[in-house]
């Protein structure tokens, strides 16, 4: 199982629509709240080139976004970005 890390807010939809589908999949991850702490903010956007949560890893493979997650998911490409990243 490939590592995955959503950097997200406590009160993002987009983060907990992320999580629940990474859930529904049984897939573990790790969190990173970037809310109220620039310092972790200014990392998230240096490794993903994007400004807003949540932004998904698997791996170093960047997905991207909520909505970047779930066209893979729905395309099928993300369990091939799992396997490759294992």
């Amino acid at each position: 199982m490939p590592e995955i890390t959503i950097y997200l807010t406590s009160t993002c939809p987009y983060c907990n629509m992320a999580k629940n589908l990474l859930n529904g999949k049984g897939l573990t991850y790790n969190e990173i709240n970037v809310g109220g702490d620039s310092a972790l903010w200014a990392a998230m956007q240096e490794k993903s080139g994007r400004s807003t949560v949540p932004q998904i890893f698997i791996g170093e493979h960047h997905v991207g976004g909520f909505d970047d997650l779930s066209v893979v998911d729905r395309s099928g490409e993300l369990d091939k970005i799992l396997a490759e990243n294992a």
